[in-house]
């Protein structure tokens, strides 16, 4: 499974040409209940931000800031899943639980960059509402389509900086013995757990641009936020405070379940991680894309509207 370095070289490392993903469980019962549960959990997260896309896409009356980068946002959660789910089930499936070294640390680099862009991507969001809210006079100046596009560049471009900052880290990092890593996709902390190298400067820029890349953005957010709610609060009409309100509870609802479980994951020693942080390692990489779709078109009406519109559109076409 993997080539020893040290018979060439006289080192003790070895080179990896492959792992293998175990899973969460190795009962077969188990497996099947997994493939089963994240194969819907896949179909129902590519069905709902497809839906989101498409219905911003095609209404005239969505083609605003706030839904632009919504549907930028269902985008990522789109690609984000199909970086990790599909080999899973096949994994589940067919029982190969091989992925070549080149695929692992793909996966690795999507994984890491979506993240990261998923994150940029609702600072951005809450930048939007703070404009909205606290600027409305100038919020169609401020949030101009040029500004929107350039905003997105630069989220595009920062994740992808701090995608291969790590892998490319991660390509310096010498794993040696057993490869078998008991998860469902090439996570970061479990592939520096299994490194028989020094891994100090990994988890050192690890915290380091995970600060920058998550803390920043969500102090931003906060502190949007904090104004966001001083601004509601001086409106009289208790109808305008409830509508103001609820233009920022679905994204405030993403940014908790994002962040509440990232935090799980991500912010504590390498050391202490564990099986256990598998679980909102899953919660974030699988359930929150899924759940997205439902949190912002649930109490949105013109979010309801735009996706009436769009499947009693296709139903009137199919009849005709």
């Amino acid at each position: 499974m993997f080539q020893t370095v040290g018979e060439m070289d006289g080192s003790n490392h070895s080179g990896v040409s492959e792992f293998l993903l175990l899973g969460i469980s190795d009962s077969p019962e188990h497996q099947r209940v997994l493939f089963w549960m994240f194969l819907s959990m896949y179909l129902v997260t590519v069905v709902g931000n497809v839906l989101i896309i498409l219905a911003i896409s095609f209404d005239p009356h969505l083609h605003t800031p706030m839904y632009f980068f919504l549907a930028n946002l269902s985008f990522t959660d789109l690609f984000f899943v199909t970086n990790t789910i599909p080999k899973m089930l096949v994994s589940l499936q067919s029982q190969n639980k091989v992925i070549s070294y080149a695929g692992c640390l793909t996966q690795l680099y999507f994984l890491v960059s979506l993240v990261a862009l998923d994150n940029l991507i609702l600072a951005t969001m809450a930048y939007d509402r703070y404009v909205a809210i606290c600027r409305p006079l100038h919020y169609t100046t401020v949030m101009s389509p040029r500004l929107c596009i350039l905003l997105l560049t630069l989220c595009w471009a920062l994740s992808i900086f701090y995608g291969l900052t790590h892998t490319l880290l991660m390509t310096r990092v010498t794993f040696c013995g057993s490869q078998k890593i008991h998860y469902i996709f090439c996570e970061m902390y479990v592939l520096l757990r299994l490194a028989c190298s020094n891994t100090q400067v990994n988890h050192t820029v690890l915290i380091a641009t995970g600060s920058f890349f998550f803390l920043a953005p969500l102090g931003f957010m906060i502190m949007s936020y904090v104004w966001i709610v001083r601004a509601i609060l001086r409106i009289p009409s208790a109808s305008s405070k409830y509508k103001a309100f609820s233009t920022c509870a679905s994204h405030l609802a993403v940014v908790s379940l994002f962040y509440g479980t990232l935090c799980m994951v991500y912010l504590q020693p390498l050391k202490t991680y564990s099986m256990k942080d598998s679980v909102a390692t899953v919660m974030y990489a699988v359930v929150t894309p899924m759940m997205n779709p439902f949190i912002y078109s649930l109490r949105n009406k013109d979010m309801h509207g735009a996706l009436g519109r769009l499947l009693l559109g296709k139903a009137f076409q199919r009849l005709t």
